[in-house]
C-alpha cells in the first residue's frame, strides 16, 4: 500500500461509544440501497444513527427518509464537495462532526453508518472516522473486478458483491468472483448478496450483528433496550 493511503488519523477513543460502521465503494454498487437494508433489518433491535457522503447533493439522506427505513431525524447528509475519498480519509472533520452531532442528540447508540459517496477501488476510510469498514462492489464492471484488487477491495473489513441476480445478464461468474477475491484478501469474509430480492441484506446484517455485540462486550457500552421501532418502507 502506498503512501497516498496513509491513515493520518489517530483512531476515536472506544470506550461508551457506538461502533462506527463505514460503507464505500463504487458509484452505482448499492451503498445506499445496503444501508437502508441495514436499517430495516438492525433497526427494531439497535439504536442507529446514519451519515451520507455526497459531492454537492444531499441525495443519499433523502433516498433513506422516503424510503422510511428510520427516524429521518437520525440520517445527516454531509455535502463533501471535494472527493469522496478525501471526506473519509483526508479531511475527516465534516463526517466526524456529524457522527458526534448524532451521538450528542440521540445517544447512546450502539451503531453509526457513514456511506461514503462513490468512489474507485482505492476508497478506504481514516480509523479516526469509521471503527470498520465494508466494500460494496456489483457484478455489472464484470467478474474481473475483484481480482483487479485496490485497498477497497483488498482490505475492508467485509467485501460485498451486490446485485447477484444480474449476473447471468451481463455474462459475471460468481465462481470466478468468489475465487479471486478470497486470493486478494487474504482471508478476510466476502458475502455475496442481491438486496433487490433480499430487502434486509440479512447474511450482512448478521455480520454487522457480530461486529456490534463484540464492541459493546470490548467497550463495555451501555445498552437501553428502549428504543423507537423505525417505519418500514411500504
Amino acid at each position: 500500500m502506498g503512501a497516498q493511503h496513509d491513515d493520518l488519523h489517530d483512531a476515536a477513543d472506544p470506550h461508551g461509544r457506538a461502533l462506527r460502521l463505514g460503507i464505500g465503494g463504487p458509484v452505482g454498487s448499492g451503498k445506499t440501497a445496503l444501508v437502508a437494508a441495514l436499517c430495516r433489518s438492525l433497526g427494531p433491535s439497535m439504536r442507529l444513527g446514519v451519515v451520507t457522503n455526497d459531492i454537492y447533493t444531499t441525495e443519499d439522506a433523502e433516498f433513506l427518509r422516503r424510503a422510511g427505513v428510520l427516524d429521518p431525524e437520525r440520517i445527516l447528509a454531509v455535502q463533501t464537495g471535494c472527493c469522496p475519498h478525501t471526506a473519509i480519509r483526508d479531511d475527516i472533520a465534516a463526517n466526524l462532526d456529524a457522527v458526534e452531532t448524532l451521538e450528542e442528540r440521540f445517544g447512546p447508540l450502539d451503531l453509526v453508518i457513514v456511506e461514503s459517496g462513490g468512489d474507485n477501488l482505492t476508497a478506504t476510510f481514516s480509523r479516526g472516522l469509521a471503527d470498520r469498514q465494508i466494500f460494496v462492489l456489483d457484478v455489472s464492471g464484470g467478474d474481473k473486478v475483484p481480482r483487479k484488487g485496490g485497498p477497497g477491495v483488498t482490505t475492508a473489513d467485509l467485501l460485498v458483491v451486490n446485485k447477484t441476480d444480474l449476473a447471468p445478464l451481463v455474462g459475471a461468474d460468481l465462481t470466478v468472483m468468489s475465487r479471486d477475491a478470497a486470493a486478494v484478501r487474504d482471508g478476510r469474509p466476502v458475502l455475496f448478496t442481491s438486496i433487490r430480492e433480499d430487502r434486509g441484506a440479512h447474511s450482512v446484517a448478521e455480520w454487522v450483528t457480530s461486529l456490534v455485540n463484540a464492541w459493546k462486550h470490548a467497550n463495555a457500552h451501555t445498552h437501553d433496550h428502549t428504543h423507537t421501532t423505525p417505519t418500514t418502507a411500504a
